[in-house]
């Protein structure tokens, strides 16, 4: 097992310097840069000094510089715990992303957990409760999640908290605590208003767990060792939790990997929708204005947690279920 974890670890230096060069060049590649369109607004306006100050922040920038040697300056940068500038605000990219990075960390780990715990036990409600009420609503559930977009279930919760309860449930925190430092009421505050964006969030990922932890546990409880196990009387929950809910729950950690990157990039639109004070609108913003430095710099780290996320789900598989083993040969 040690020897897989540090296999694992190494193998992960090369897979996130290969994506931190994808990522990099690829924002880069549309015709112009960040200055471009500061420059367009500067000769709108007839500014005479609009090309002399476009050189100006490309020289700021070391936009001038080949691609290649500023993505090794933003590679060097990083174990500094320096990301460059940013062109939005021509600021450093961790000045930026300080907070904002904070509070994206608390809404996921939320909306995880969140996932976790409903799909958990409305799955195994349903699949226990075959064709009862709780599985058909269990059912109903997973094909509104699956089926209705995340931005438009944040829409409808906007105007029915306006409408209705004359509740304004944008914002990550109440207006008093923006641009305040961290204390007990802005904690409060923001996990107040975490309720709805988790909910919409985890909305879609629910459902779809849901469906696949029903149907794996469905499948283990037609199988010929439950039979033999309730002709032996074993108590029902025994049975249940001891054997075919462990075979059954392995495809339901094996998405640990894949729920994190689904979910960051599940709520970038409904942190704009929302207004929420996260990584997702600055992202996009990012993104339309090729500032890449502040994007690849949030690129990386969400491909960061993921790989982090499935080496996790390895060694979760590993623990849970005695017949995976890391390393093992097969014998005849």
């Amino acid at each position: 097992m040690l020897r897989f974890i540090v296999r694992r670890v190494l193998l992960m230096i090369p897979t996130l310097f290969i994506i931190s060069a994808l990522v990099y060049f690829i924002i880069d590649l549309p015709p112009g840069d960040c200055v471009t369109a500061q420059v367009d607004e500067l000769l709108s306006r007839g500014d005479p000094d609009a090309l002399r100050r476009a050189d100006e922040l490309r020289a700021m920038y070391n936009l001038n510089d080949p691609l290649w040697q500023r993505y090794l300056e933003w590679v060097a940068g990083i174990f500094r715990w320096d990301f460059g500038l940013s062109c939005q605000d021509t600021v450093p990219v961790r000045e930026l992303i300080g907070e904002r990075m904070a509070l994206t960390i608390i809404m996921e780990s939320c909306t995880i957990v969140f996932i976790w715990v409903v799909s958990f036990v409305i799955g195994v409600y349903a699949a226990t409760h075959q064709y009862k009420l709780g599985d058909y609503v269990a059912s109903f559930i997973g094909f509104i999640g699956l089926s209705v977009p995340n931005f438009l279930l944040a829409l409808v919760l906007l105007y029915v908290g306006k409408v209705y309860f004359g509740l304004s449930i944008g914002g990550l925190m109440d207006p008093e605590y923006i641009d305040q430092p961290m204390s007990w009421g802005k904690v409060v505050s923001v996990m107040q208003h975490l309720i709805i964006p988790v909910i919409v969030i985890g909305m879609s990922g629910t459902a779809g767990m849901i469906r696949r932890l029903r149907a794996n546990l469905l499948d283990e409880l037609q199988k010929q060792y439950v039979v033999t196990g309730r002709a032996k009387g074993l108590p029902p929950l025994r049975l249940l939790i001891k054997y075919p809910l462990r075979h059954a729950i392995n495809p339901f950690v094996a998405d640990i990997g894949g729920l994190l990157p689904d979910v960051i990039s599940g709520s970038v639109i409904v942190s704009v929708v929302l207004s929420l004070p996260t990584t997702g609108p600055m992202l996009l913003g990012a993104l339309k204005t090729q500032d890449v430095n502040l994007a690849a710099t949030f690129l990386l780290f969400v491909a960061t947690l993921t790989v982090i996320g499935m080496l996790i789900s390895d060694l979760a598989l590993a623990a849970l279920d005695p017949r995976i083993r890391f390393g093992a040969t097969s014998e005849k």
